[in-house]
């Protein structure tokens, strides 16, 4: 017989062999039995099914709630009944990757009723946090725990920052059967893997819109979470269940001064990167420029002028001339302006005389002005990178990007909030691109996705 105990984010296993167990055991002398990470507690038991060993389970301390019944009258769309369909098929472990706008919340619900044990839901920001613990009250009724935002209360369903999950997987890795990770291209982060390691939860669940990072990660979620069980694109749903939708490239000409100061920076940059044969292009490239920029003043000369350039490509004035045009041609609809820095952010907010949102937004002030601009209280908002994922935007009908990176999941979150369909909603994004600079390059990488094709 093998007990099964779980013990500070780690799986104890009396009675086995290390040669007995899934890889990852290994002998703890301390107390004279194997130990492994907690995730690996389904493995095992599934191991020793079919060794035909018993088990005294000791690890779950959850109960299944027998009570948990979605209360709200709504018929699942056919792609998200097929989603829950794949990741009931799947053993309840993987991710489903659906465009912003096409309910990959509800989708969360559905598997959750469908799994009736106690759930963590885990979230990369307090606003998201807010949203899924209002959505988890109306559909489920009951108390809805939370951890994080100076809050410390679990219950049998709870939501959770990616930060109070870090610090107390450990502590919790016994309470939950599923996991339910919300953006879930953030949990590659060696903390948050460690963390989803860190629980015995069988069940797993990923959601997101962009399952692909620049760094390839995403490979990395296959043991503690699972692959993609289900996935539809931008392209499949417009029309039906996303808004039709428009992208037009717009591209500005630097002024002469402009030009000439950007050259200027520019060829200090490159000039810099060619002496020391820095690898740009490959994956940690930019990770060596910032290590050698910090070991010489030339380094730190070509690290300023690489920042200037960019401040001059971002914000040149030919930019906040088409922002103008733009504004009064799109006038009455409701425009989201995004830019990569708070600098241009503040910069068109008092030009234009807009309300602007930055990381620096106090929580209530940015519920405020996104409930005006719902209601067409303020009809345009401003936002450096806050607003990129996450946050429920269903009026937004026109997108304005003037800078960003060139992340293919950056410009497709942005195309994602102003997708939300409503009657006769056609939306546009206009992206404004400096003609002549490494924006252009920018603008090629982030478009390499087949919304924009």
């Amino acid at each position: 017989m093998w007990t099964l105990r779980f013990h500070g984010g780690t799986l104890v296993c009396e009675g086995a062999r290390c040669d007995e167990l899934p890889v990852g055991f290994v002998h703890d002398d301390r107390i004279g039995h194997p130990r492994g990470p907690a995730w690996l507690y389904a493995e095992t038991c599934a191991e020793a099914e079919a060794r035909g060993v018993s088990v005294q389970d000791q690890v779950p301390s959850w109960s299944p709630l027998d009570d948990l019944e979605h209360r709200t009258e709504r018929s699942p769309r056919d792609y998200q009944a097929e989603a829950v369909e794949a990741w009931t098929a799947a053993g309840r472990r993987g991710a489903v990757v659906l465009p912003t706008g096409t309910g990959k919340t509800f989708v969360a619900h559905l598997c959750m009723a469908a799994t009736a044990l106690p759930t963590l839901v885990v979230t990369p920001t307090l606003d998201l946090v807010s949203q899924w613990h209002t959505g988890l009250e109306l559909a489920f009724g009951g108390p809805v725990g939370l951890l994080g935002g100076g809050h410390h209360d679990p219950q049998p369903i709870t939501v959770s920052t990616y930060d109070s999950f870090q610090i107390h997987a450990d502590r919790y890795g016994d309470r939950f059967a599923l996991l339910v990770f919300d953006e879930v291209h953030h949990l590659p982060g060696p903390a948050s893997l460690r963390a989803a390691e860190s629980c015995a939860a069988p069940y797993r669940l990923g959601l997101t819109a962009t399952w692909e990072r620049e760094d390839g990660a995403e490979n990395d979620l296959l043991h503690a979470l699972g692959p993609v069980v289900y996935r539809r694109e931008i392209t499949e749903l417009r029309g039906d269940w996303l808004a039709e939708y428009e992208t037009v490239r717009l591209t500005v000409r630097l002024s002469d001064e402009e030009q000439a100061a950007y050259d200027a920076a520019r060829a200090a940059f490159t000039g810099f990167i060619r002496r020391h044969r820095i690898p740009l292009g490959a994956a940690n490239g930019w990770q060596v420029f910032l290590r050698y920029s910090a070991r010489s003043a030339e380094g730190r000369a070509a690290l300023l002028a690489h920042r200037e350039a960019r401040r001059i490509a971002h914000g040149t004035e030919r930019k906040l001339e088409v922002l103008g045009q733009l504004l009064r041609q799109e006038w009455g609809r409701r425009t989201l302006i995004f830019t990569h820095d708070n600098a241009t952010a503040y910069r068109v907010s008092r030009t234009f005389l807009v309300p602007c949102i930055s990381h620096q937004t106090d929580v209530k002030e940015r519920r405020v002005l996104l409930d005006d601009f719902a209601a067409g209280r303020t009809p345009v908002l401003v936002t450096s990178r806050v607003l990129n994922e996450g946050v429920d935007i269903p009026a937004a009908e026109v997108g304005i990007v003037l800078s960003g990176t060139g992340t293919v999941r950056e410009h497709v979150q942005r195309l994602g909030r102003i997708l939300r369909p409503q009657d006769g909603k056609q939306a546009v994004l206009y992206e404004v691109v400096a003609a002549g600079t490494a924006e252009e390059r920018t603008s090629a990488r982030r478009r390499r996705h087949g919304a924009y094709r």
